[in-house]
């Protein structure tokens, strides 16, 4: 398995993991725009040219906010995530970000127990910041 930086045309195998994975999935335009900013870096895992998972993060002088982290769900629970946000973690801090932060919803507890054996701490809770079904998110802060 290859991490590497996402491509454009990489979006015809990420989109329908991102549409089977989430409830109100971005668009192809929505990963467009973040893939063609300078302040944002999104990484694909890739095996004999299938993606297999994708994350991202926007990174502002020395913060950063992980806004996507997917992976197919017949390859989850295999260290896939956890090899794409070490990578994140590496290039980030190469580009001198020392705090990621993200939101998860409160029930995804696979993907929080996830984050806080990478680092992850709690901040706290955002009421209703997910919509379909609404629910509240845990806000977590990897320094």
């Amino acid at each position: 398995m290859r991490i590497r930086e996402m491509e454009i045309d990489d979006l015809e195998q990420v989109m329908p993991i991102e549409e089977a994975l989430f409830s109100v999935p971005w668009t192809a335009n929505g990963f467009f725009s973040f893939l063609l900013r300078n302040d944002s870096v999104f990484l694909v895992a890739e095996e004999d040219g299938e993606i297999l998972g994708y994350c991202g993060a926007i990174l502002v002088f020395d913060q950063g906010d992980i806004v996507n982290v997917g992976v197919r769900a017949d390859r989850q629970r295999q260290g896939i995530a956890r090899r794409l946000l070490d990578a994140l973690f590496k290039i980030a801090g190469e580009k001198g970000v020392t705090s990621l932060y993200l939101e998860v919803r409160v029930s995804n507890q696979a993907a929080i127990a996830l984050y806080e054996g990478l680092g992850f701490q709690r901040l706290g809770v955002r009421k209703d910041y997910y919509e379909e079904p609404k629910e509240d998110a845990v806000v977590m802060c990897r320094s």
